[in-house]
């Protein structure tokens, strides 16, 4: 049996003060269930740098590089069937999981943050049956089985809705969570996001959601988005350099770095989801980066799009 567990109890320590709080939610979405995907212009991938949750709300640059990517996004001649988002907080060990429900809830899971943030719901429908296949398409890298399906315990954590929200505010299209083992080699999870490559071809969008710079342990509030420690300056130009010159494979040897690595990511959950939308790039696509800048002097905002 697959088990989640909070990064608190991977790591021992808490990704933000205070307890973890979820809310409820009804399903304001009206579109027609999602029971089977379709072929499809090829969509595109992403990778968003979330920062803290307050970006959901306030009305910042990076909030604002958002709206304006969902929004050209949304003018394209083909919307995505589905987004499947890899977001920094949905860690499970003994193996992967999808989101299975159909109405998945908003998970605010963080604390100390003002009432307004906990307020916001994003009621995007899921795609239960998409869900049940997509699973036993996809195979662990580590073992070959198929992936699991939470039919009820997860939903739609802040990596996932913070960014999605001001990018596709209506909530519409049906999104589904992908889970990070994270007793998994980094390589592992590299390897999953090339499984994802071919479902770009069938109306999925794929969007990985952390940081490519996250270091909780040392932020400094109100610095500028210019201004950032070297060696996060360092870690982040190493990442950008390597997927300018398509070099995505390496990315998996982040750790090879060394103590530049182990500053930028004490933890490495936020620089995870990169490997996903990287798998799934093809060798050909060219990446577009936005919001390259820091958050409070340790946290990367880098974001690319590829397609």
């Amino acid at each position: 049996m697959q088990r989640r567990t909070s990064l608190a109890a991977i790591t021992g320590l808490a990704a933000f003060p205070g307890a973890f709080v979820t809310s409820s939610l009804s399903s304001a979405a009206t579109a027609p269930a999602l029971k089977a995907l379709k072929p499809s212009p090829r969509m595109p991938v992403l990778f968003v740098g979330h920062g803290s949750p307050m970006n959901a709300i306030e009305d910042n640059a990076w909030r604002r590089s958002w709206q304006a990517v969902g929004a050209e996004l949304a003018a394209r001649a083909v919307q995505p069937q589905l987004i499947l988002c890899v977001s920094a907080h949905w860690l499970t060990r003994g193996g992967w999981q999808l989101t299975g429900m159909a109405n998945p809830k908003t998970i605010h899971d963080f604390g100390g943050f003002p009432q307004a943030l906990f307020d916001q719901q994003y009621p995007a429908p899921g795609a239960p049956q998409v869900a049940r296949s997509l699973a036993a398409e996809l195979k662990s890298p580590a073992t070959g089985a198929a992936l699991g399906v939470d039919e009820g315990e997860w939903g739609l954590d802040h990596g996932t809705w913070s960014v999605l929200k001001p990018m596709f505010p209506q909530a519409q299209i049906p999104v589904m969570q992908l889970s990070m083992d994270y007793s998994r080699a980094p390589a592992e999870h590299y390897a999953l996001g090339q499984q994802l490559k071919g479902l770009r071809d069938r109306g999925v969008l794929i969007v990985g959601s952390g940081n490519i710079v996250h270091n909780l342990r040392v932020t400094r509030r109100g610095t500028a988005a210019n201004e950032a420690y070297d060696w996060a300056t360092e870690f982040d130009t190493v990442v950008q350099e390597q997927i300018k010159k398509g070099q995505l494979g390496a990315l998996q040897d982040f750790q090879k770095l060394g103590v530049v690595a182990q500053q930028a990511h004490p933890t490495h959950e936020h620089y995870l989801p990169l490997l996903y939308a990287a798998g799934a790039v093809l060798p050909t696509e060219m990446p577009r980066f936005f919001n390259t800048g820091y958050q409070s002097a340790s946290i990367s905002m880098r974001s690319v799009l590829w397609g």
